[in-house]
């Protein structure tokens, strides 16, 4: 793929328009009805933002979710409006280099405290839960399951929506308490539908997703996915030539940089520890690896 230079964007400054939150990877801004949406190249790992950046990154992000947006979009609608620059106010169109593959207007939502977990294998806390208890979230598997291995089925494993500290893996009755019974079957109906339709594309393209996140909100009384989708920082995607029960997998995710920093003497509590330049350059590698499978798209990213 070739390699287009551009400078790592860690955090954006717009003055003309009003900052609505600046997550831990995007800076959102308000527009009336509407939201811009920049990913940044920031990197976050066990809810802690790191003070390196990582390049490419947000754009990786911004295009995959575009294009799983409308691979989706039959399933259930989303927010995204354009990311077509010059639709943007004119006000922003003296930062054109720096929203140009990395930003979307997105329309204004009343987010679901809820973060929409489908498993197709066991791996992360979802493995972790089961050595304990042999269930995930509340649902009993079968005994005997190894790690990374394929579940008998995709299940819906939800987690709480935390501003601050962790996300906690919680079970279906949990949320239908929180949000109503209604709302959650139909948050774990779109969910496993959208796995569904997103693991059978990947796996034409060799890759497994073994695990990812959704999240949804109300706009206008109807349900409507936000945020990301099925990216890199999202979700575990796995190589399947490579695929091996039994063990942690290869990854063209951030499971990677977790990994390096599960080996580091670090409480997991800020400030993190730095990036080691070679680690930030296969965190690259592999971002750009899974945007190509996926899109196909071998001219590189906007």
């Amino acid at each position: 793929m070739d390699r287009e230079t551009y400078e790592t964007l860690c955090q954006t400054h717009f003055p003309e328009i009003t900052l609505f939150k600046r997550g831990k990877v995007r800076d959102v801004y308000g527009l009336n009805d509407k939201l811009l949406i920049v990913s940044t190249d920031r990197i976050s790992c066990f809810d802690v933002v790191l003070p390196t950046c990582i390049p490419h990154k947000g754009r990786v992000l911004t295009q995959l979710s575009l294009f799983w947006f409308g691979f989706t979009r039959d399933i259930v609608p989303n927010h995204f409006i354009t990311a077509d620059v010059g639709e943007y106010p004119l006000s922003l169109l003296k930062y054109w280099d720096i929203l140009k593959g990395r930003s979307m207007l997105a329309d204004k939502a009343k987010a679901i405290p809820v973060e929409c977990v489908v498993r197709g294998y066991l791996a992360g806390s979802g493995w972790k839960e089961y050595r304990e208890s042999g269930s995930v979230c509340g649902i009993k598997l079968p005994a005997g399951l190894k790690e990374s291995g394929r579940l008998p089925g995709p299940i819906f494993t939800p987690s709480t929506k935390a501003d601050v500290g962790h996300d906690l893996n919680v079970s279906q009755e949990y949320i239908e308490k929180e949000i109503g019974r209604d709302l959650a079957l139909k948050l774990k109906e779109i969910s496993l539908a959208i796995y569904e339709k997103a693991s059978a594309y990947a796996e034409s393209k060799g890759i497994i997703i073994a695990d990812t996140k959704f999240e949804f909100g109300l706009c206008e009384g109807q349900v409507i996915l936000i945020d990301e989708i099925l990216t890199p920082d999202s979700s575990r995607f796995w190589p399947m030539d490579e695929y091996s029960p039994g063990k942690s997998q290869p990854s063209f995710d951030k499971q990677f940089v977790r990994d390096y920093l599960e080996g580091l003497d670090w409480s997991k509590a800020p400030p993190a520890p730095e990036l080691s330049a070679e680690i930030v350059e296969k965190t690259v590698e592999k971002y750009l690896t899974i945007y190509r499978l996926i899109t196909g798209n071998e001219r590189g990213i906007l």
